[in-house]
């Protein structure tokens, strides 16, 4: 129980959850009139905004995730989504290493992958542009590293809301940029704002506590009580002390985790309609999955033979085949999740990892002993059959496969 505690309040702090601590208007260069932060990678910009002439003066603050990687933003002319975004992205350079900052136009090729990202100019109206690091032109990129891309833009006379864009990626080849993480926070960094009140609109709701709760359900019933209940049946059916209470227990948490997994798949079902354009066909997949299986273990016990029935042997294997095979896609599916949030690095992964390995230490320490009991048996039967010790002895009563 400890440990799920431990696990829902590190759900709750997952490091992506929150905004940057602060914003600022004020550059090494210039002064700005507002600032916002932006809802996702820690981002934030700043801006002043011209009424008489519609002039847009902007900074975006960004950071870079790998050395070889980019940072860019934009602004959608007509939509708050990626494919029409109007683009400036920045990167180092391959021939001299200094930072480099070009336009480029992100049409429907794109999103799909068919043909690299070239740059070429803008069809709205860029004044100017230029993109600088700490450090000036002795600034290194790295895992991390601040950058900071000017633009000056001249919107359409009495529109003041724009679409703004922005992302990372790990790579560049040559002068094309590639494809971006497709974490939901990644696939969320786009939002409308209005440039001379400061009101913002983020694309999509917050669906953060949905996925904190999607993801505990899950995580708890396919990836900690599933494989309890494996642990239950497995090594606890043979000890006679404790009767049919074995099979109650079993068939309990079972139940329970179903419900549960249930649950969850539900709210993943529903985050998936909440956000049509945002995929993850793996986990998508394992999840259809391993709920397929955890519902054929649970109408399987409706159609369970009684003992003597020469089907039984029929039964039971298809029960421990399912059984562990929706065990493991659980493991495999709970972790994919982590994956999906961004959290592979976080206390709630961690505190899961102590829970499963709490798991497969009780599972190895109730194995070795059910192999030293069940070679104890076997030892004493065939002294019995050999006459070296007498019919009315009884081994120890334990577990045993």
């Amino acid at each position: 129980m400890f440990i799920v505690y431990v696990f829902l309040l590190s759900l709750c702090c997952l490091p992506h959850i929150g905004f940057s601590s602060h914003c600022t208007t004020e550059t090494s260069t210039k002064t700005f009139q507002k600032c916002m932060n932006l809802p996702t990678q820690q981002a934030s910009i700043a801006w002043t905004f011209y009424p008489h002439n519609s002039t847009l003066e902007l900074v975006f603050f960004g950071t870079f995730i790998s050395p070889s990687g980019w940072v860019g933003w934009g602004i959608n002319p007509t939509s708050s989504e990626m494919t029409g975004t109007r683009a400036l992205i920045a990167f180092s350079d391959p021939n001299s290493g200094q930072i480099v900052l070009l336009p480029y136009i992100l049409d429907p090729t794109v999103k799909l992958q068919k043909s690299p990202l070239l740059s070429r100019p803008l069809d709205i109206r860029l004044l100017s542009s230029t993109a600088a690091m700490y450090g000036g032109k002795m600034a290194t990129i790295h895992n991390g590293a601040p950058i900071q891309i000017y633009a000056t833009i001249k919107l359409e006379s009495n529109k003041t809301k724009i679409h703004l864009v922005w992302n990372r990626g790990l790579y560049v080849q040559g002068y094309s940029p590639t494809i971006h993480p497709t974490t939901s926070t990644d696939l969320s960094s786009i939002a409308t704002f209005d440039v001379l009140s400061g009101s913002f609109a983020p694309q999509h709701t917050d669906l953060t506590m949905l996925r904190v709760i999607h993801g505990t359900l899950n995580a708890i019933s396919w990836g900690i009580l599933l494989p309890m209940g494996a642990i239950t049946a497995r090594y606890f059916r043979h000890i006679q002390a404790l009767g049919p209470a074995w099979f109650y227990a079993h068939a309990g948490i079972q139940l329970f985790a179903f419900i549960l997994g249930t649950v969850g798949f539900a709210i993943g079902i529903h985050l998936g309609q909440l956000s049509p354009e945002v995929e993850y066909g793996l986990h998508r997949k394992l999840g259809i999955a391993v709920f397929c299986l955890g519902a054929l273990q649970t109408l399987a016990l409706l159609f369970r033979p009684n003992a003597r029935n020469k089907l039984r042997k029929y039964w039971k294997s298809y029960h421990h085949f399912v059984g562990y095979s929706c065990v493991v896609l659980g493991f495999v599916n709970v972790f994919q999740g982590f994956e999906v949030m961004g959290a592979s690095r976080s206390y709630a992964k961690l505190s899961y990892c102590l829970g499963l390995a709490t798991l497969i230490g009780v599972s190895i320490a109730l194995e070795v002993n059910s192999w030293v009991v069940f070679c104890r048996k076997s030892k004493e039967e065939k002294m019995r059959r050999e006459g070296l010790i007498g019919t009315s002895d009884k081994g120890s009563s334990g577990i045993h496969t």
